[in-house]
């Protein structure tokens, strides 16, 4: 493999689908080759697979990089199975994936310069956090919200907890209220 060219981007990219199959989603995460996040991608894709999942934030990022640019692209992902594939190490069986194998070999065939690695999970939580956020996003689970005090000049508490529910990617609280403008810190727990 050619090294990278002088300008390119890095994509973290993580699929997840909770019960494969399940609600699934993708995070990617593209910085520079500087280390200077450019984009944060993340989309809930409904019941899909892990792998559905996998592939399409595989995709997404090459379209970043094919409408955006530069057109070279180092992609990391905890795919193995992916990584191998879209490397022609593994065939693919599975007709769905043959779909979006093809769909990603055309657009990286767009590209100047591409690179594909596998790394574990622990070195790509960025882009599982934004996948785990787009499941959370679709599927409507019920999210708490930490609100620390000076977050908001209305904000008089040192520290409150809200429960409250996705929906259509905007948690709703359910019990209380929030002045406009308070920063606050999510953990999505289990309904």
């Amino acid at each position: 493999m050619p090294s990278p060219p002088e300008h390119y981007l890095i994509a973290h990219s993580d699929g997840g689908a909770r019960g494969n199959p399940g609600p699934a989603g993708y995070g990617v995460v593209i910085k520079d080759n500087t280390g200077k996040k450019v984009a944060g991608l993340s989309e809930y894709l409904g019941h899909q697979t892990n792998n559905f999942a996998e592939y399409q934030g595989l995709i997404a990022a090459l379209e970043y990089a094919v409408n955006n640019g530069p057109k070279a692209l180092k992609l990391v992902s905890d795919s193995e199975l992916m990584v191998k594939q879209i490397k022609g190490i593994y065939k693919v069986k599975n007709a769905a994936l043959q779909d979006l194998h093809a769909r990603a070999k055309q657009l990286i065939a767009k590209l100047d310069w591409f690179s594909i690695d596998h790394a574990f999970r622990e070195h790509n939580q960025e882009a599982d956090r934004l996948a785990n956020e787009a499941m959370d996003k679709g599927s409507g689970r019920k999210v708490v919200a930490n609100v620390m005090a000076g977050d908001s000049p209305a904000s008089s508490a040192l520290q409150k907890e809200f429960e409250g529910v996705v929906e259509n990617g905007i948690i709703k609280l359910l019990n209380g209220t929030l002045p406009e403008g308070t920063k606050a810190q999510v953990r999505a727990k289990r309904n």
